[in-house]
């Protein structure tokens, strides 16, 4: 199985910066592991959008998966009360 390209949204720096370090690091390492596994097991599709949830700890990561380009594209990070608002 190829291994996909991470692609980040300008926004999710914004998102990551308010993060405590202990949780960036989980964060980073969760996203990192997208690049083998795009659809890890505890994946969730979002019904609403072409877009998957994964959870670390209180925070979540929302990312699109591009197959034919291979390509991870994380849009959204944030605490879980807060990630899904616009």
């Amino acid at each position: 199985m190829a291994r996909y390209e991470l692609r980040f949204k300008t926004s999710v720096a914004k998102d990551l910066r308010d993060i405590p370090k202990a949780d960036l690091r989980r964060i980073l390492e969760r996203i990192e592991s997208l690049r083998d596994d795009p659809r890890p097991v505890g994946c969730e599709k979002l019904s609403a959008q072409e877009r998957y949830r994964i959870r670390q700890g209180n925070y979540r990561i929302l990312y699109e998966i591009l197959d034919l380009e291979v390509v991870v594209e994380v849009v959204k990070v944030g605490h879980r009360r807060e990630v899904y608002r616009d």
